[in-house]
Parts: structure tokens; sequence; C-alpha cells
């Protein structure tokens, strides 16, 4: 159950990194005003939300740490609501700026979460 954890956290981290780092290649577009959704916000976003639900069932199974479930709630409805901004968004050719600031500072804001909430 360890090992599984671990290559589950792992795949966590790697769609953070391409949820993140998706904004972060967009950010000349955006204050230019033609920032896109690019594939890797899509996919980061998808793999946070499957590997995170699957790192709190595989935790709660084998009693592989004490799970906070207020912070995973609250993780859970931010990524649902960066998820939802992205699937509805991917298809235009560009995207308000808002609407990817509010992905890239939600990202962030569960990385925040997800350290600092003890």
């Amino acid at each position: 159950m360890d090992l599984l954890r671990n290559i589950l956290l792992i795949l966590h981290f790697v769609g953070l990194a391409s949820l993140l780092g998706g904004f972060l290649v967009q950010i000349k577009p955006i204050i230019a005003g033609k920032g896109t959704i690019v594939t890797a916000m899509f996919h980061g976003a998808l793999t946070q939300l499957v590997t995170g639900l699957l790192l709190v069932g595989v935790i709660e199974m084998g009693s592989l740490g004490y799970i906070d479930n207020t912070k995973i709630g609250i993780k859970l409805l931010v990524l649902i609501v960066i998820t939802v901004l992205v699937i509805v968004n991917r298809k235009k050719p560009t995207v308000s700026s808002l609407v990817l600031w509010a992905i890239g500072a939600l990202t962030f804001a569960n990385v925040v979460i997800a350290v600092l909430w003890k």
C-alpha cells in the first residue's frame, strides 16, 4: 500500500506541474490578451482530480495516515472549480485573462492549502 501511495503522490505532483506549468507558459499571452487553455492544463487538472481521489482512498483503506476531511473537501472543491474552468474554456481560441488568472490563483491556493494546513 505504501508503494501505491507513493506512486499516486508522484503522479499527483506531475499533474500539479502540468497544470501550473501550463498556466505559467501563458503569462505573456495573458498580458497581451491572447491566452488559451493549453492541453497540459486540461491533462494536469484531470490527473490531479483522479490521483487525489485515489490517494485519499488508498490512505483510508491502508491506514497509512490521518486524513483531514475538511482540508480534503476544500481542496476538492477548489480543484473542481479549476477543472470546470479548464473544460468549459479549452476549445476557445482565446480566453479571458480573468479566467486564466483565476486558474493560476486557484492552483496556487491549492498548493498553499496542502502545505500550510496542518
